[in-house]
């Protein structure tokens, strides 16, 4: 999604910007564990692949990628930006019927950043941006098997609507009333969104 590629949004513990052609080798890398294949149901890519990959990420209308950068390492400014990665936040446009449904997936996948309230930030960040947009409702589908994210959903305030026998997988719904926007703007009400480009960014 083009509107996003000049997208920087700074959090307290994570920095959300846009997936470039400079953090695909770090991803590349990511994406050879068995463990992160399993748990967002992947193959693995060629480098070239993951390159093109990210071409339709930043062009195709109907995704949103934000890579999760720690945003104390980011800060430090000590180290270049692809050495801040912990993992990556997307959204889905998957019902061309219905424009205000996106599926939402986040991946921490550098194992020293887990466990530290990344996921749920960047989910939130990622909600509160997109309901800007229009978006109303959001679908996470999850690995049976993978209790944290299915509670950190939980948390987010998504309901269980299904399970898949077949896929093995859940489905957390959750449908943002006028409540809810008031929740999520109160807990993102310390983001700042910045320009990615104007030399803020990491080794920019």
């Amino acid at each position: 999604m083009r509107l996003n590629e000049n997208i920087l949004l700074l959090g307290k513990k994570v920095v959300l910007v846009p997936y470039t052609s400079e953090h695909v080798p770090r991803y590349h890398e990511w994406m050879k564990s068995e463990e992160l294949q399993r748990l967002t149901a992947s193959e693995p890519l060629t480098l070239e692949q993951e390159y093109s990959m990210q071409q339709s990420w930043r062009d195709d209308a109907d995704k949103c990628t934000f890579i999760v950068l720690d945003a104390e390492k980011w800060q430090a400014r000590l180290s270049p930006e692809e050495s801040c990665m912990a993992g990556d936040v997307n959204l889905f446009l998957t019902d061309p019927g219905d424009p205000s449904l996106g599926e939402i997936e986040v991946m921490i996948a550098e194992p020293s950043c887990r466990g530290k309230g990344f996921g749920t930030e960047a989910v939130l960040m990622m909600m509160s941006y997109v309901t800007k947009l229009g978006l109303a409702k959001f679908e996470a589908k999850i690995g049976q098997g993978n209790e944290p994210s299915i509670r950190m959903f939980q948390k987010l305030h998504f309901e269980q609507v299904a399970v898949s026998s077949v896929f093995q997988e859940v489905t957390l719904r959750l449908t943002v009333t006028e409540q809810e926007r008031q929740w999520l703007l109160e807990q993102t009400s310390h983001v700042e969104e910045k320009c990615y480009r104007d030399g803020l960014s990491g080794s920019h």
